[in-house]
């Protein structure tokens, strides 16, 4: 079966084997035309717990087996409460992935299917975590390989991507700049543009934090708490989601409590006021390098979904990063600063809906204080990277 790519602006179609990376007419990114995809939960019990369990819903030819030289095991996170008085909030543990990020579940799916459309050489840009996991699965796939990062990038990133191989090109500058660097470089030509922001096969990859949620909680959550900054996580697990409706194995989706940095929330602020689109905004400055993203170049479709599922997008300053990565700590998880924002934008919401002072849109997403044991809603946290990366 043949997949394709679409633009969502002007509908044009184009074959991902030519190597394109956004319309070449309204330079927006692209999306994946929809294909026949199926989840046949029996058939999946009996495989291995990694996300390939799932490869009838992936976008491979069906006796496609090139993934088995890519894959290192990534998938099925464990899921577990955040301490025994609080069993309704769920942390996913995805730090616990071969480069200890959950971005291995995107750079897995997208380097298999380079690889498959000939790839030779990769070329991404990345705030940290997205490199990793693309230097890492494409020196497994035996693909050469070039990331391009802010040089304020954590240290311990940079020796990772260069430990796997990849030639690292460190940009001075805004993460915008790194994006520019890196376009610039696919624009001369003979690479593919392994792009966590741009290819949508990436997302095909982070949707299957929906399915394993799906099977390990025997439906949806009543509600997801996700950072947001290019909207990898979010868009994933909303196109999950979404699948799982349609297949009629779920009967309503998540909401989704979305949480962005103080210092750099374009999102948030297009969010409250109600605008479609997010206009670019100055980064002044967060720890959570992984979310600050001045300029997202998938607002629109990140806005659109948050709204779909009746969420909300809020923000959280540093101080409550801090806090929340303290309090992970203490309960056994050690997380860098952007994967304590979802848990610290948790507690910003319960906090800030209790005492009214909140915008709540709709309704609450609670009905009592998950983190007092109250309430019955199930609300799922993921850790999406390991503290040791950090620094």
């Amino acid at each position: 079966m043949p997949f394709t790519y679409i633009c969502p602006e002007c509908g044009k179609d184009f074959d991902p084997a030519s190597f394109v990376w956004r319309c070449p007419f309204c330079k927006v990114p692209l999306d994946l035309m929809p294909f026949e995809m199926s989840l046949p939960l029996e058939a999946i019990k009996a495989r291995p717990v990694t996300l390939w369990r799932y490869r009838e819903a992936l976008p491979f030819a069906a006796d496609y087996t090139g993934w088995e030289v890519v894959t290192m095991g990534e998938g099925m996170s464990p899921l577990m409460p955040f301490n025994a008085r609080t069993p309704n909030v769920l942390l996913k543990v995805e730090y616990l992935m071969p480069t200890l990020s959950f971005k291995d579940r995107g750079a897995a799916v997208l380097i298999a299917k380079a690889r498959e459309l000939g790839a030779a050489r990769v070329i991404a840009d990345s705030s940290g975590n997205a490199g990793t996991a693309i230097a890492a699965y494409a020196a497994r796939a035996g693909l050469a390989c070039e990331v391009y990062v802010p040089a304020s990038a954590s240290p311990k990133k940079l020796k990772q991507m260069a430990a796997h191989g990849a030639t690292v090109h460190a940009i001075p500058g805004s993460r915008e700049d790194t994006a520019a660097a890196a376009i610039a470089a696919v624009e001369r030509g003979g690479a593919f543009y392994a792009s966590h922001v741009y290819n949508p096969f990436f997302f095909q990859g982070t949707k299957t934090y929906a399915y394993e949620l799906w099977e390990q909680l025997g439906g949806a959550p009543e509600v997801l708490v996700l950072p947001v900054g290019n909207g990898t996580l979010v868009l994933g697990a909303y196109y999950g989601f979404n699948d799982l409706l349609k297949l009629g194995l779920i009967e309503r989706l998540p909401r989704m409590l979305a949480v962005q940095a103080e210092g750099c929330a374009p999102l948030a602020r297009a969010f409250a006021a109600g605008e479609r689109d997010a206009a670019p905004v100055v980064n002044i400055g967060t720890e959570a390098e992984g979310i600050a993203i001045a300029a997202p170049a998938r607002h629109r479709e990140i806005l659109a979904a948050v709204r779909d599922t009746n969420g909300l997008i809020l923000t959280v300053s540093d101080a409550a990063i801090e806090a929340a990565r303290h309090d992970l700590a203490r309960q056994g998880f050690y997380v860098e600063p952007t994967a304590a924002a979802p848990y610290a934008g948790l507690v910003e919401y319960v906090n800030g809906s209790m005492s009214g002072q909140l915008p709540i849109p709709h309704e609450p997403l609670f009905a009592g204080n998950p983190l007092r044991g109250e309430g019955t809603e199930r609300v799922v946290v993921p850790l999406c990277g390991a503290g040791l990366k950090a620094g």
